[in-house]
This record gives C-alpha cells, structure tokens and sequence, in this order.
C-alpha cells in the first residue's frame, strides 16, 4: 500500500496552481499586447519568421521612399524638358521667320532681342534643381551650378558625365538624372552625319539649304579611312569640282574626279551625299563639306548666339540665311536630344511606377503573413484567458479545502 505525504500533496497542488498562473499571465500579456509572441521563447520558430518578415518589409520602405524621391526628380526633369522644348520650338519660328520672308534690319533686331531672351531662359532651365535643391543636369555633382557664363558670351559646362542612380531593389537601379554635357552641350553638328556650309568669304548669293545621306553604303565608304573635308569650289557659269583636305580631286565611285556644272536650285551629289542649294555662286565660291566628328560638335548656346549674331551683323541676305540655316541644323539636334532623353525618361518612370505598384502589393501580402504569425486571435485569447482564470480559482479553492482538513474531520 503506497502512503502519500501530507507535504508531497500540497506541492502537487502548488505547483498545479503555478503552472495555471503562469498559463493565465500569459495569455494576459497576448490579450494586453494583442501579440501571440512576445519573446523569443514563446515561439522560436515564430519569432524568426517575425525578424524576417519585418526586414523585408523595411527594406520595401525603404525601397518604395527611393521610388518616391526618384519619381519626384524625374518628374521634375520631364516638366523641364518640356519646357526645353517648347523653347526650341520657339527659336526654330524665329529662325525660319529670318530666312523665309524679306525683313528689315528692325525686324532682324528685334529676333535678335527675342533669341537673347531665350538664351537666359534656356540658362535658368539649364540649371533647374529639384525639391531638394539638387541640379537636374550636372550628373553626380549634384551641389555645382552645372552652366555658367564665361568671358567669351559663351557658356561652360562643370558638372560631369556621369547620370545618378537610385536604388529601387535588391540590385535593380535606375537613372534618376542626366548629365547636361550631352544633352545641351557635346551635340552633333548639321544633320547628323556631316555639315555642308558655305564659306564666309563667298562674294555670290549662293545659299546652302538641306543636305542629307542618301546613299548610306556610299558614305560609310567614304568614310572608311576617317572623317571627310571635302571642298565644293565654283568657277565661273556654275562649274564646280570637289577635293579633299590635301587638294585632291574626290573621286566618284567610277574612279573620276567628282565635277559638274551648278544651276539655281538644283543640289550637288557626291560619296553618298546630296546638298540642295539655291542661289548663284560667284567664281572661286567654295561650299565645305566635313564629317560630324568630336570636334565638330556645337553646344546649343552656342548655336542661339551663332543665331543672334548673324541676325545682329547687317551682313547680305545670302550670309544671313547660310549661317542661320547651319544654326537651324544644330537646334534640330538638340531638339533629337531632348525629345530622346524625354523618352527615355518617361521610360524610367514606368518602371519606377510597375516597382511601386509591386512594393504595394507584396507590402500587403508580408503585412498579411506577419499578421497571421505575430498577432493573436483575440476571441480565442479571451476565451482562453476566461477559462484558465476559472480553473485557477478552482483549484485554489480545491487547495483551501484540503488545507483546512485534518485527521480529525476524518475521525468525525
């Protein structure tokens, strides 16, 4: 027959009553804190997939804060270039207003004053900033005033080449910049591919008007061994011959020296390319031919100022009109870089918009998992915590009974 101990009864029952308060206390601390986890022990497993869940959601703020800035600062790039555009846009009116009608030396004055007025405001959206006070187009020297006047009534470009970068995920960035040097300054002359100018000390009122590649294999011949600068010279009743840099004849895809006879409106073609002129040359007028190269760049502020000078200079009609067809050239160009880098903006801002939509939607999905580990299921928690606080009073009443029992009740 097994005795039990008065002593090992009550611990029994102690311990009982611990183990309920215990239970009880935490099911109070899940129903205060609405938390099914509040240290490490009550769920190891739990508890790691909470560390998890909650790094990646903050690595989505932070994420999502990026997209938000870099979508700010391209916004404000986009109104920018617009307004670049427009501008441009306005100076080509102006241009083909100076070549196209017969205007007095007041009216040429006056275009001159309007494209002065475009050049400060192309200055000002040159250096335009965003919400933070950053240079839109200084590349990565973000802090410098990337355009500033110089001594010459020219303007310098000191920011950089480089275009800064956002981060918008793990190994995914995005361009939220563009360097200015390419968009307003190291820009192509003529149509692309070469410049057909007259010379500036022809005495006849030849004008040199469109000139294209049309024969793209012809060209890219021509232009195997390096960039052309070839000579178109007038003799007299409209001959021409044309040489190359040394004074060479250049030759046809014959093997003849490239010659002919001019007339008023037509176009000469050679080596793949075709320049329309009109207008009579005087003997010994020369019309130059080179290759867009490097150094036969021309910055947009340059060109205005090309522009407003001709327009200033109360030279001949054919002077104004060939340098202000050359400067109409090179604004097309610098349209060419605004209307690309608009694309290629708007670009980068779908992306930036597709990554935000993702972040808000996987924000929503971890938001969801975390709250199915960390959060308790407060009906059941309250049940729970009604139950166990009955069953603790039970048992305390139980053990008040026991304790006040003694031998002698049994003897009774």
């Amino acid at each position: 027959m097994m005795r039990i101990s008065t002593s090992w009864m009550y611990q029994e029952q102690l311990n009982t009553m611990l183990n309920q308060q215990s239970t009880l206390a935490q099911t109070q601390n899940e129903v205060s804190t609405g938390n099914a986890i509040n240290v490490a022990s009550d769920n190891p497993v739990g508890a790691a997939q909470i560390v998890g869940l909650n790094h990646i959601l903050a690595e989505n703020t932070q994420y999502s804060s990026n997209i938000d800035s870099a979508t700010t600062r391209l916004s404000s790039e986009t109104s920018t270039l617009s307004s670049v555009s427009d501008l441009y846009n306005s100076v080509n009116d102006i241009g083909l207003g100076a070549i196209n009608s017969a205007m007095s030396s007041s009216d040429l004055s006056n275009m001159a004053t309007q494209l002065t007025q475009y050049r400060n405001q192309l200055m000002q959206l040159a250096n335009t900033t965003d919400a933070n006070g950053q240079a839109l187009f200084a590349g990565t020297s973000t802090t410098t005033t990337p355009f500033v006047s110089n001594s010459s009534g020219g303007v310098s470009y000191v920011g950089n080449n480089q275009q800064q970068f956002t981060a918008i995920g793990s190994g995914l960035q995005v361009a939220s910049g563009d360097s200015g040097s390419g968009l307003f300054m190291a820009l192509p002359a003529g149509n692309g591919s070469f410049v057909a100018s007259a010379n500036s000390g022809n005495t006849g009122t030849l004008v040199v008007g469109a000139n294209s590649v049309t024969n793209t294999a012809a060209y890219n011949a021509a232009t195997a061994s390096g960039p052309i600068n070839d000579t178109i010279t007038f003799g007299a009743n409209g001959a021409y011959s044309v040489t190359d840099a040394s004074g060479n004849p250049v030759l046809d895809s014959s093997g003849n020296p490239v010659t002919g006879t001019y007339t008023d409106g037509g176009s000469i073609s050679f080596n793949g390319m075709s320049v329309s002129m009109s207008g009579t040359p005087a003997s010994g007028d020369k019309v130059n031919v080179q290759s867009d190269t490097a150094s036969n760049s021309q910055d947009v502020f340059t060109t205005l100022n090309n522009m407003i000078n001709a327009l200033q200079s109360g030279g001949s009609t054919a002077s104004i009109t060939n340098t202000i067809n050359r400067q109409l050239e090179s604004l097309n160009q610098a349209m060419n870089a605004v209307s690309t880098t608009q694309v290629s903006v708007g670009s980068r801002m779908d992306t930036l918009q597709q990554q935000s939509t993702s972040y808000s939607d996987l924000s929503v999905t971890y938001k969801s998992a975390l709250s199915d580990v960390q959060n308790v299921d407060m009906a059941t928690a309250i049940s729970n915590l009604s139950l166990q606080s009955t069953a603790l009073q039970a048992s305390q009443q139980v053990f008040a009974k026991i304790q006040s029992t003694s031998l002698f009740d049994y003897l009774r």
